[in-house]
């Protein structure tokens, strides 16, 4: 392990970063550090500034993924290197936002039904029944379901707050016949490979890329749809957006207010001004198609 790699996981450390977000930011400072096959310390600014152009024009990567990166490589020149340079000559892209995406209940039953392995069945159900997020799933115990509370104990939400959700009684039928037929002891959803550990993210994200093909879904399938789905459909079914962000999470209003933007049943519900105006009926000539 080099020194500036050492010295780098030590603050992330101090800074009680979340793990995943420590192990993010190693990964992405070796990636680049790889491109000029150097070490980070003997490149400057101009350099950074090529690495994240490299991104958005070679790489094509999307806004999120690019501040990511220029998260990551700020914490290591601005707090590991003392670099005063970077906020003055590495621009920060403009996020634009953009609509969730989503499965539909059509989409959602396609998927469960074709799937047979219990196993991956059940991971798909608990992703869709909780919107919990992929890390938060994978680190769930067999401890945390409550049957008694009818809650699920998140202890590895975002930025390490821990939360209860509710439990669906539907999820809970689906669980019991898991737990007879797995046997799980520690992890709900341990790897078969290492029981003794959860199965790994892109154990997770290989279950559900696998049911998007066989349900026929013409686009991606991952974890964070399945998130979506949930709290979308729960704002169609009437939830209001603070019972929503508990549930998934949300440490701002704002975030949750995304999937307002989606719910179609919501905004199909919403009378237009223009329905009350009391018109003279529109007919037209066929000839000329001139309004009479």
């Amino acid at each position: 392990m080099t020194p500036l790699r050492k010295r780098m996981m030590e603050e992330l450390q101090l800074r009680n970063l979340s793990p995943m977000t420590a192990n993010t930011y190693i990964h992405l400072v070796e990636r680049f550090a790889r491109y000029f096959n150097q070490s980070p310390a003997r490149l400057g600014p101009e350099q950074v500034r090529q690495y994240l152009l490299h991104l958005i024009q070679e790489k094509k990567v999307v806004a999120s993924t690019l501040l990511v990166n220029r998260s990551a490589l700020r914490f290591l020149y601005v707090g590991i290197l003392k670099q005063k340079w970077f906020d003055e000559e590495i621009a920060c892209p403009k996020r634009r936002p953009t609509l969730p995406g989503m499965l539909s209940r059509s989409e959602m039953t396609r998927i469960l039904d074709p799937t047979h392995n219990l196993k991956h069945w059940t991971i798909l159900a608990t992703f869709y029944a909780t919107a919990l997020r992929c890390d938060e799933l994978r680190h769930l115990k067999v401890s945390d379901i409550d049957r008694e509370r009818m809650a699920i104990h998140v202890r590895r939400g975002k930025g390490g707050i821990p939360r209860d959700i509710g439990l669906s009684p539907v999820l809970l039928e689906r669980l019991n016949v898991y737990f007879a037929w797995r046997k799980p002891t520690d992890w709900l959803f341990p790897s078969k490979q290492c029981p003794d550990r959860p199965l790994d993210d892109s154990g997770l994200r290989m279950v559900c890329r696998a049911a998007g093909k066989r349900a026929g879904i013409g686009r991606p399938v991952f974890p964070h749809l399945f998130r979506h789905a949930c709290a979308t459909h729960m704002l169609d079914a009437g939830a209001d957006l603070r019972t929503i962000q508990v549930l998934l999470g949300h440490s701002s209003i704002q975030t949750t207010a995304r999937y307002l933007r989606v719910s179609l049943q919501r905004l199909q519900a919403l009378r237009s001004p223009f329905d009350s105006l009391e018109l003279q009926p529109v007919v037209h000539d066929e000839e000329d198609g001139r309004r009479r």
